[in-house]
Order: C-alpha cells, then structure tokens, then sequence
C-alpha cells in the first residue's frame, strides 16, 4: 500500500495558494507566506522615526520652560507614545507564517509570530490532534485555509495557514484543502487529486 507521503510526490503540489509558497522537501512539505510589499514593512520604521523626532521635540519644549511642561510638550509625547503603539501594531501584523507537514513523524509545525514584532512561536501537533481543515471566506471575497487542533486535554484552537486565496484559485485551494484533510487522515476529503 503506497503512503501518502509516495502520492504526495506523484501529484505534483502547487507552487503557490494565496499568500503562501509551496514545496516538497525529502519527506516534509513546506508552506511559507510571502514577504509583504516593501512599503508595508517600511510603515512600522517611519513611526517609530517620527515618534523619536516628537519625544526629542517634546524634550526640547519641555526644557525651554523652566517649571511648568507646555502643553505642546505633553501633546508631544502622547502623539510619540501613540506612533509607537501604531509600529508594534503593523509590525505584528508583517509576522510571517510557516507550516510544515512532518509525513514521517505524522506532526505539523505551526510558526507565528508573538506578541513581540520579530519573535515567532513554533508549536508541533501530531496530526491525530488534527479535527478539521476549514476554508474560510474572508472579505473581499478571499479565501483562507485553516487548521483546527485540539492537543490532548487542551481546549480546541485554530491556526490560519494559507490566506488571502484569491476566487480564481479556487481549484488549487480545493486541491490543497483535499491533500491536507488526507494527510491529517480526516474522513470526507475524497482522494487528492480525485
């Protein structure tokens, strides 16, 4: 009897769904999301040089008067303290996503990122923890494939894959969804590439 990992490499796995490259590698297979546009991942460094700029602004004021701080000195700081909250925020969302299929040891590694802009968490589920692969429209329309998992004696949780799938992709999303159910060994799929 062939495993999937041997029908994986009969069926040639896409290159590309949504916002994620794809590929086989000796036994694992790959996703990893795209870098975002250049003037995306420049938005959390200009804040963060504009709220500098509005702290030693706020300093400056602040030293002018002696005693009592200025108004605009206060509104200074409040603006850098906001530009800064806005660079964390955008840069959360720069994370990068990564998962990869372990067919030999039967585990998925999801990576994401954390709280903190740049540190990412790695997390490794058996696929029997598997429960579901659900494609989830998203605004626009779009579409998103995420993976819901419930580690032994843990509440459900859901981790998003692949996203921003295009309608016009619909065929590669249902094929990818299909070789993922299969692999997580989840009843309903059909046969990838069926």
């Amino acid at each position: 009897m062939a495993s999937f990992e041997d029908a994986l490499l009969d069926n040639r796995v896409p290159g590309r769904l949504g916002d994620v490259r794809l590929r086989y590698d000796g036994g694992r297979l790959v996703g990893e999301s795209l870098p975002p546009p250049w003037e995306r991942r420049l938005l959390p460094g200009l804040c963060v040089g504009v709220a500098f700029g509005c702290t030693v602004g706020a300093a400056v004021l602040a030293g002018l008067e002696a005693g009592a701080v200025p108004a605009a000195s206060v509104a200074l700081a409040v603006l850098a303290a906001l530009l800064v909250g806005l660079a964390l925020r955008l840069e959360s969302r720069l994370g990068r996503r990564r998962f990869v299929l372990h067919f030999r040891s039967e585990s998925l590694r999801v990576e994401r990122l954390a709280w903190t802009p740049g540190a990412t968490r790695a997390e490794l589920v058996p696929f029997d923890a598997v429960k579901a692969v659900h494609v989830v429209e998203r605004p626009g329309p779009r579409y998103a494939l995420v993976v819901e998992y419930a580690p032994e004696g843990e509440p459900a949780r859901r981790a998003v894959l692949v996203e921003h799938v295009r309608p016009a992709e619909g065929e590669t999303l249902r094929r990818v969804w299909r070789m993922l159910s299969n692999a997580f060994g989840l009843r309903g799929a059909g046969l990838a590439g069926g």
